[in-house]
């Protein structure tokens, strides 16, 4: 897993990367420019903080969140970490992380009055088991999927979850979630149109922009 996310009007010229889910207790190593940060006991790298980061990648300008690393990108990375004495750890993962999903199962968590336990079709064999609760799932739907790796518009980071003792590998997303524009402010996840969002296509923000235009 690598999610890496840049916002220079907030933070500066660094290149935030994450490897894995935050430790209870992390320390941290500096050399020159960049930052490793990694869990105190077990020794397992977290992540890494690039700073002047625009010296090592171009176009860096542009980008205001979520950075979607491509292969060229991610061997620069890991050779200025090699320069400055660290692993080269970084693995390019050029999936998307927002997908049209599909509900193939929905049954009701064994310990909760309002949580679903569903299984979701997101690329050819692929199936995720996702705690979803929102009301108005249901077998049948296409959905936006947040994958594991996904960054949410909030800068929420998606991990792998526990809720109520049943694992989960992601999130369904609702309107709101993903901000898109005058999206519904109630609860209840976004359910799309099937000829117009095939399954396993990658989720496409600037078309769904338009979901919920009022006409003037």
């Amino acid at each position: 897993m690598l999610i890496a996310s840049y916002n220079k009007e907030q933070l500066g010229d660094v290149l935030l990367t994450v490897v894995a889910p935050d430790a209870a207790d992390e320390s941290y190593e500096k050399k020159g420019d960049i930052v490793r940060i990694f869990d105190a006991e077990s020794g397992q790298t977290t992540g890494y903080n690039f700073f002047n980061a625009s010296k090592l990648l171009s176009g860096l300008e542009n980008e205001n969140g979520q950075v979607l690393l491509d292969r060229g990108q991610v061997d620069e990375l890991n050779a200025a970490l090699v320069e400055k004495g660290f692993s080269s750890e970084l693995v390019v993962d050029e999936k998307p992380k927002f997908v049209v999903g599909y509900v193939e199962k929905s049954e009701e968590h064994p310990d909760s009055d309002h949580l679903h336990v569903t299984s979701i079709k997101v690329d050819g064999d692929e199936h995720l088991q996702i705690v979803c609760g929102a009301p108005n799932i249901e077998q049948g739907q296409n959905v936006v999927i947040a994958k594991v790796g996904a960054m949410m518009p909030d800068g929420t980071l998606i991990f792998p979850g526990r809720l109520r003792g049943i694992d989960s590998f992601g999130m369904v997303c609702s309107a709101r979630e993903l901000h898109l524009p005058n999206a519904p402010q109630k609860r209840g996840i976004l359910v799309l149109d099937a000829d117009d969002y095939p399954v396993g296509s990658a989720f496409d923000f600037e078309k769904a922009a338009h979901l919920f235009q009022t006409e003037a």
